[in-house]
């Protein structure tokens, strides 16, 4: 990647995220945007009542400004040092980089009406499932369709450590999957003050360096946006949290996961970078599935985040943790590109 293009997009993000917080906890606590706890989670999350939710806006606007700002200086460079691999840039790269964003954003206009709904209408769930589902398997098939017609049809999944399949004409409904069910995992993985922001903080920055190793210079100005503001929005988001991303962050940050894992050609490597979204997904499915089989749960709470919470770890415990669970399985995602 270009130095000087990541330092734009890394100070951009971070700055700008870290500098709206400041507008943003006044404000949202002004209209009353407040997260209402009810059933969710543990009982002594009741505390957090009113802490304002949606902030996850002003890692949207930093990373949306940062990529920018990142693509402007990667263009400038690409000006100066035309026969620089690492530096030229455009094509399907460029259209891989943006056409991401834009999902990304949709999946993040999604969480805002789930938002909305939970805080104007006062309809804690939010959004009903099936509106859900079906709007973001519409936001993954217009996504997957534009990179189609850009050029980017192949069907080959690269596995990690294991070689590669041609999956043809079951490659669409497999993207769909995971597109899909990422972007619910991140959503799922966002329960706990600074939980979400430090897992995808870790993710992102092996995100970079999956992008610097392949040479993918316009998808690193994007991983380097998403680990900047995250680290910008944990200022606000830590223990003790000030405001909450809401859906409106948590997909919008899937999103931006999945964009960076189909845009460097690797949507399989998310079975080890997104480790924990996976492990706090499967921890639903696995209470659900046993409470409906047996009556009996597996977990204290789920997900499981909740039931080490209420095994008696503290909230920085717990996000301390899974960020470095994170981190190990973005150092074998990492290690995996070697051996293709």
């Amino acid at each position: 990647m270009n130095d000087f293009a990541t330092i734009v997009t890394a100070i951009a993000s971070f700055g700008v995220t870290a500098l709206l917080g400041l507008w943003a906890v006044p404000f949202l606590r002004r209209i009353k945007y407040g997260q209402t706890i009810k059933e969710i989670g543990p009982t002594w999350h009741k505390n957090k009542n009113g802490t304002p939710t949606m902030g996850g806006l002003t890692f949207i606007i930093g990373i949306l400004t940062a990529v920018i700002a990142g693509f402007i200086a990667l263009r400038l460079s690409e000006a100066s040092h035309p026969l620089d691999p690492l530096i030229r840039a455009g094509g399907l790269n460029t259209t891989r980089l943006f056409l991401g964003l834009t999902m990304a954003l949709a999946f993040g206009a999604i969480g805002f009406a789930d938002d909305y709904i939970k805080v104007v209408k006062k309809r804690n769930l939010g959004l009903r499932a099936r509106e859900k589902t079906v709007a973001q398997i519409l936001v993954a098939g217009a996504y997957l369709a534009g990179l189609y017609m850009a050029g980017d049809t192949s069907t080959i999944l690269i596995l990690p450590f294991l070689g590669q399949v041609d999956l043809g004409i079951f490659y669409i409904p497999f993207a769909l999957f995971v597109i899909v069910g990422a972007v619910n995992a991140v959503n799922l993985t966002d329960g706990i003050d600074g939980l979400a922001a430090s897992v995808t903080f870790v993710v992102g920055i092996g995100f970079m360096l999956c992008c610097a190793l392949l040479s993918f210079g316009e998808m690193g100005l994007l991983a380097t946006a998403l680990a900047g503001g995250c680290l910008g929005f944990l200022i606000w988001n830590f223990h003790p949290a000030k405001m909450f991303m809401g859906d409106t962050g948590s997909m919008f940050l899937g999103g931006v996961v999945v964009a960076l894992a189909f845009g460097i050609g690797q949507p399989a490597i998310l079975i080890l970078m997104g480790v924990v979204y996976i492990v706090e997904t499967l921890s639903d499915i696995i209470q659900i599935g046993c409470y409906k089989l047996t009556h009996k749960r597996v977990f204290k709470m789920a997900p499981i985040h909740h039931h080490f919470e209420m095994s008696g770890w503290s909230e920085v415990k717990i996000v301390m943790v899974f960020s470095l669970v994170a981190l190990a399985g973005c150092g074998l995602g990492i290690w995996s590109l070697f051996f293709q």
